[in-house]
């Protein structure tokens, strides 16, 4: 009988993984963990407001200017994400990098976005109590996810190792048309974060140290497959 048969392929599935798949996956997991450790630094004094605020929501506009935090410390997520996929586990000093060579922009494109949604929000509250409030729901929801997609995309690009940061322009512009091209990937991305958050908010522990960066990575690949003609070495982002 050949060795070829069921018996060799039960075998071949029972054999050990090589040691570089063992590498690659505690590899993975440690630049998981890590990250997850980094961003609650980064974002510690907005973690440190939602447990001490009993309703956020009162104060909104204060964890709205709060939550800019969050836009260089997923830059430099963002870029411990691409390192990782390069083959590189080195976590410190690679979220420092994004954190440092992209905050600038981050803040920026964050606060915009951020004051765009705030307005959004306080125009479908004040429409929602007209008449004709709700044929305007649809419109306000969807300008929204697509204003929070552009601001995602624009970190995801910001976090690409590159000589010089791009600018603005050559951010948000592009950002805007591919997402709204592809915006079935922006809204499965979407729907990752708003998970990340949900979580975050639910089981804080949980969601912060254990299932944020496997979250963050599914939305940073969805966008980033998003964004890809802008990655390619012809595209003039500079």
């Amino acid at each position: 009988m050949s060795g070829h048969g069921p018996g060799a392929a039960v075998r071949s599935l029972l054999r050990p993984a090589g040691q570089a798949t063992y590498e690659k996956a505690f590899g993975t997991v440690y630049v998981g963990l890590m990250t997850n450790i980094l961003l609650a630094v980064a974002c510690a004094p907005l973690l440190a407001a939602l447990a001490v605020v009993r309703d956020p929501l009162a104060s909104w506009p204060f964890f709205v200017a709060l939550s800019s935090l969050c836009a260089p410390a997923l830059t430099g997520a963002f870029s411990c994400f691409a390192a990782l996929g390069d083959g590189s586990i080195a976590v410190f000093r690679t979220f420092w990098d994004g954190y440092r060579r992209g905050g600038a922009r981050a803040l920026a494109v964050w606060a915009a976005g951020a004051v765009a949604v705030s307005v959004l929000a306080l125009d479908a509250v004040v429409v929602a109590r007209t008449a004709w409030g709700p044929a305007f729901a649809p419109f306000f929801a969807t300008a929204a996810a697509l204003v929070v997609a552009v601001v995602v995309a624009s970190l995801v690009l910001l976090a690409e190792p590159r000589r010089e940061p791009p600018r603005l322009r050559d951010l948000v512009r592009p950002s805007l048309y591919l997402v709204a091209r592809r915006w079935y990937l922006a809204a499965i991305s979407l729907a990752v974060l708003v998970l990340a958050v949900a979580v975050i908010l639910v089981k804080p522990v949980i969601g912060v140290l254990v299932l944020c960066s496997p979250l963050l990575y599914v939305a940073w690949a969805t966008i980033r497959f998003v964004v890809a003609p802008l990655l390619a070495p012809s595209a003039n982002l500079r």
